[in-house]
């Protein structure tokens, strides 16, 4: 408790490291306000990064530097920094065990995951989140990262001149800014559609279940410029401004990205059945919300609901969130500052070192 106590007051800004971009932002209390106090992005070479695990610190370093002397607008006023860890870089499992003590508990969880990680538990970083509990069980979220993923992560703030104050995953970041942002008393389905790969949960006042599917936005852009033989850039336009909508290439385009989607669709379908399946009441999925740079997609949504027979729309968080005297983001931009905004969201009691 005296931990909560000593770091309560002081910010942190949210920093995500992307395929190929590092973004950052800083939200603070204004009152009953959330103010977005600076935000900024800044490309990197992909080869700093090989499986998540920062290999080049220096030149990932180097792009920093440029993200926070030319490319802020606004500023970042704290060197605490909460961050992302790509879900698609975790193992994630609920689990269900019979009510015991925090020792034996923690004993249990590690013979779970023994049984479903791929990895030595040595190699890897444990932790758990109870999701419901009655007098005689638990059901828990266990998450597992490898220790060189979250080493390097940390070991590059460090280098940076930064502090570490909490860390969490992508889909994570993204479930606190929608309910903070929406209607999250409905049974919901979150995709967050990335650059290579889309993380997908169930969100039923606490994440249930999570996934992730390989495509994402970037994988839109060049199943587009293949299946109409143009260029990545101007597959990356025709993908923004007509997508799935009526165009002349309408159908091309839709035949293209049909397998990929086809996956998503099967994934999403998987965790409805597993979570209505697994409910101990007569609780059913209700909504599909999407967030991250995929979902701006013109037509996405419509295709999804079509195929789901369930309401889809984009998250909006940004009715609830004041830029100030700030520039704000374009619309197509603001997708890609989701998981940061959710990170800079994170309350002082959450974080316990």
């Amino acid at each position: 408790m005296n931990k909560i106590l000593f770091y309560k007051d002081k910010a942190v800004f949210g920093l995500d490291i992307g395929f190929s971009s590092i973004k950052v932002m800083q939200i603070e209390r204004v009152g009953k306000k959330r103010v977005v106090g600076g935000y900024g992005v800044v490309n990197f070479d992909p080869s700093a990064v090989v499986d998540g695990v920062i290999k080049n610190p220096e030149l990932l370093a180097k792009s920093a530097y440029e993200l926070f002397k030319k490319n802020l607008v606004g500023d970042i006023t704290t060197r605490r920094v909460a961050l992302a860890i790509p879900a698609v870089r975790t193992f994630n499992r609920t689990v269900q065990l019979p009510k015991m003590g925090r020792k034996q508990l923690d004993q249990a969880i590690r013979l779970e995951a023994e049984q479903y990680i791929p990895l030595p538990l040595d190699s890897l970083y444990l932790d758990y989140e109870i999701i419901r509990q009655t007098d005689e069980a638990l059901e828990l979220l266990v998450v597992a990262t490898p220790r060189t993923i979250i080493d390097s992560y940390i070991s590059w703030i460090r280098l940076i001149g930064l502090e570490v104050a909490a860390i969490e995953t992508t889909i994570g970041s993204g479930s606190r800014l929608f309910v903070q942002a929406e209607d999250s008393s409905v049974p919901t389905v979150l995709i967050d559609f990335g650059s290579v790969s889309s993380d997908i949960t169930v969100y039923d006042q606490t994440l249930v279940v999570t996934g992730t599917v390989p495509g994402g936005g970037d994988s839109f852009s060049s199943l587009i410029a293949d299946s109409l033989n143009v260029t990545k850039q101007e597959a990356h336009v025709i993908k923004t401004k007509y997508g799935l909508g009526v165009s002349k290439k309408q159908k091309e385009i839709s035949d293209s990205l049909s397998p990929l989607l086809e996956q998503h669709l099967k994934e999403i379908r998987r965790m409805i059945r597993y979570y209505e399946e697994r409910s101990d009441t007569d609780r059913k999925i209700g909504q599909v919300v999407t967030m991250g740079g995929g979902a701006n997609m013109p037509g996405l949504s419509e295709h999804l609901t079509n195929q789901l027979r369930l309401p889809v729309r984009m998250c909006s968080p940004w009715q609830k969130l004041n830029f100030g005297g700030l520039q704000p983001p374009s619309s197509v931009e603001k997708s890609m500052y989701i998981t940061v905004a959710g990170l800079s969201l994170i309350e002082p009691g959450e974080i316990y070192a």
